[in-house]
């Protein structure tokens, strides 16, 4: 099949080799820290570890949409975690996050800190936290926005961990699986399209944490900017959630929050850490490197 042999299983598996990929070197089957190194501190009580990819998007955006909204106390020290170089294995961040994902968050507001991972619980953590930001409060609302935060979490795994994987990653083109995960993600394209045909936003007429989290991934989706995928999956179809892409994408914080821990791109769209809001004027890769020269 597509210049692959016929596999058959043994009956335990074990793991006697790398899988091969772009991921290869920090893939492992058990858990755990692979060496110690302490996380840093900012001044903030807020301190994230994280990475720019869809999942620590999520965790910025909705910091820089609650400082916009007014809350102080939602000023953040954003460190910067390179998963290629298995920062996440650190036993810092594994105390953190025991299953070694970013990002992760650590609320030192309070008489003990509190550790918070996975990106859908820290923005309800952080909504909830600040007053309901961005989480409606009236029931019916409120379980909309839920059901579609979690749709997200359900979702982009076979998005990222499967289609992404096999299209752009994976050693080997296998056509059955880029084939099976390709329907699955332009399904769920067609779910999103067909719910933002009704809807401004995903829980309604108001902008909630369901797009934030929904959007660094099926937005990026939506314009192209995954896999380089846009041709393959004809992205431009869902003119809904291209709509719904555009108008998020237009928003102050969402442009700034998607800067933060980014290592890639124009050097004027990263800002490898952020400790202060001055820092997007002032410490963005192009205005580092020129202080070099």
């Amino acid at each position: 099949m597509n210049g692959t042999t016929a596999y058959t299983p043994p009956t335990v598996w074990s793991w006697n080799k790398q899988s091969g990929g772009r991921f290869a070197n920090i893939n492992r089957p058990i858990a755990g820290a692979t060496h110690e190194k302490d996380l840093p501190v900012g001044r903030h009580p807020l301190q994230l570890y994280s990475l720019a990819t869809p999942n620590g998007v999520k965790v910025t955006v909705m910091l820089e949409e609650l400082l916009a909204l007014g809350h102080a106390g939602a000023e953040y020290d954003a460190w910067l975690i390179r998963i290629n170089e298995g920062d996440q294995f650190g036993s810092g961040f594994v105390a953190v996050n025991p299953n070694s994902k970013i990002p992760a968050l650590m609320d030192r507001s309070g008489d003990a800190p509190i550790r918070v991972f996975e990106s859908a619980a820290i923005l309800q953590y952080l909504a909830e936290k600040f007053g309901n930001a961005f989480l409606p409060t009236e029931r019916a609302a409120r379980a909309e926005c839920l059901s579609w935060l979690f749709w997200q979490m359900g979702s982009a795994p076979y998005l990222g961990g499967g289609f992404g994987h096999f299209y752009a990653y994976a050693p080997t083109k296998i056509e059955y699986a880029i084939d099976r995960f390709a329907m699955e993600t332009k399904r769920q394209l067609d779910v999103l399209d067909r719910r933002l045909a009704e809807s401004r936003y995903l829980a309604g007429d108001e902008y909630t944490i369901a797009d934030i989290a929904v959007w660094p991934w099926y937005g990026a989706l939506a314009k192209g900017q995954l896999y380089e995928a846009g041709e393959f999956l004809q992205v431009g179809e869902y003119k809904n959630v291209v709509r719904w892409a555009d108008e998020i994408a237009k928003r102050p914080a969402v442009q700034r929050g998607r800067m933060v821990n980014r290592t890639w791109g124009q050097p004027s769209s990263q800002l490898h850490e952020r400790h202060d809001a001055s820092d997007f004027g002032t410490r963005t890769q192009d205005k580092l490197e020129a202080e070099q020269k």
